[in-house]
């Protein structure tokens, strides 16, 4: 049975339990949009790679279509995620520096990049579609 002392220290999270936070975190500023975005980008990443997609989300960020600030908000998140995850090898969140960077990493630390980045999709697409539709109302 746990002390006073024991109860009231804080529990250290899991991984997924993170990334399920963090999603969480992201998606309470999405609306429907965002919550597409985030459910077509791990098929986009299995198909085209993760630095294709990352680009591709980059690629008219200034233009007036919801969609595409969409996807680069999604982006800007994922990337924001992932060099929280990866600090050594992902020193900044800004889309030049990222994109250099994952172009210098090694294979298998770019596996493990773009692995992480399907785990924390896999969340944010759940919550993203969850708070959308609180948001809706229905």
């Amino acid at each position: 049975m746990p002390t006073t002392a024991e109860s009231t220290q804080p529990t250290r999270l899991t991984l997924e339990q993170q990334r399920a936070q963090d999603a969480w975190r992201c998606a309470e500023h999405y609306k429907k949009d965002h919550a597409n975005v985030a459910k077509s980008l791990p098929a986009l990443i299995m198909n085209s790679g993760l630095m294709q997609v990352l680009a591709f989300c980059h690629e008219h960020e200034k233009e007036d279509k919801p969609t595409q600030k969409h996807r680069e908000e999604v982006a800007k998140d994922l990337r924001a995620w992932l060099q929280r995850q990866f600090p050594d090898r992902l020193t900044r969140i800004d889309f030049e520096s990222f994109m250099q960077d994952l172009m210098q990493t090694d294979p298998l630390t770019f596996q493990a990049i773009t692995a992480e980045a399907f785990a924390w999709l896999k969340w944010l697409r759940q919550m993203a579609s969850a708070r959308s539709l609180d948001k809706s109302g229905t």
